[in-house]
């Protein structure tokens, strides 16, 4: 790495600094699209929750009316 560094006019460190920097670059590229799937998927959810949760609340609110 010194000789590519040395041939390129950099410092070692900033040559070794770009290496690790890519390395974190492709870990992440290989993580991200599951996590943006999984992301997805849970707002789908949550989604879905909330609308079940609003019709519980009326249902309840209706009901609550009559038992009194």
């Amino acid at each position: 790495m010194s000789a590519a560094a040395r041939q390129l006019g950099l410092h070692e460190s900033q040559l070794s600094n770009w290496r690790h920097k890519e390395r974190l670059t492709q870990e992440r590229g290989e993580t991200e699209p599951q996590l943006a799937q999984e992301n997805a998927r849970l707002k789908r959810q949550l989604a879905d929750q909330t609308k079940e949760l609003a019709v519980l609340k009326k249902t309840a609110a209706y009901f609550a009316k009559y038992v009194k």
